[in-house]
């Protein structure tokens, strides 16, 4: 790979075509999961694509913020450098049948296979994992190691060509390290710079540990409802991935392993 560290990126200056990103929308998306990275993506000169369905507008998790695709599925570009899928109420797309179909085709070609938050769930669900470690939002965890992914609890976590985030907060330091792999540490800084991102937080509360059982507790019986959703998300992919895996078979199932029926 080009060392880009110490001479300005080429994108930048004309003298290279500008990476080609597609960001998944669907609706119930968290919108800090994908707008941290998406504003770090385009400050660093990359060209953005907001991909769903449809071009029909998509709203956030809380009701309140409405996005618009700027392209469909089938008019994405067939090749590109990063795939990105952020999370919020990840059941639906993870059970979405065409959903799955667009990451699985275009993670065959993309360079980067990225994702934030709950979004690495999604990217489980399409098969894109497997074999790889990712990170996930802290309450996810258990529900990401089901589905066959080596679990990370780094902020943001690199395997290979794989790269994701914590949760939410955590895609613009994801965004920013994507950046430094792909055009260099000065592109990076660059972003971090006109982003004026030099966090402070007021309270030490950013994580399970720091916050402490009664806030946690707090999140977990508000988040009742969403959360039994997504473990019955994870049910049903694995129950999909069985009967995949018992109709490869032809003796209707003799053989396999334990570890192939679970994912």
């Amino acid at each position: 790979m080009t060392d880009h560290t110490t001479n300005w990126p080429d994108h930048l200056t004309g003298d290279a075509r500008p990476l080609e990103v597609g960001i998944l929308l669907f609706d119930r998306h968290t919108a800090l999961d994908l707008v941290g990275p998406y504003t770090a993506f385009v400050m660093a000169g990359m060209k953005v694509h907001l991909v769903s369905e449809t071009l029909d507008p998509v709203v956030s998790d809380d009701g309140g913020l409405t996005m618009v695709p700027t392209t469909t599925f089938a008019d994405c570009p067939e090749r590109l450098d990063i795939l990105f899928v952020g999370g919020g109420f990840v059941d639906g797309p993870m059970l979405d049948p065409a959903t799955i179909a667009f990451l699985a085709d275009r993670g065959e070609t993309a360079s980067y296979i990225t994702g934030v938050c709950n979004g690495t769930l999604i990217l489980a669900a399409a098969g894109l994992l497997d074999g790889y470690r990712a990170a996930t939002h802290w309450a996810s965890r258990d529900e990401l190691a089901q589905l066959g992914v080596e679990v990370s609890t780094e902020r943001v976590c690199i395997d290979r060509n794989r790269f994701s985030g914590g949760g939410v907060t955590a895609g613009i330091d994801f965004g920013l390290t994507v950046i430094a792999h792909t055009l260099g540490e000065k592109a990076a800084k660059f972003a971090q710079l006109v982003m004026e991102y030099d966090p402070k937080p007021p309270f030490d509360a950013g994580s399970p540990r720091s916050a402490g059982p009664e806030l946690v507790g707090l999140r977990t019986r508000l988040m009742a409802e969403p959360d039994a959703a997504l473990r019955n998300a994870v049910t049903r992919v694995l129950e999909r991935r069985a009967a995949s895996n018992s109709r490869a078979v032809p003796d209707g199932g003799a053989g396999l392993s334990a570890s192939t029926v679970n994912g």
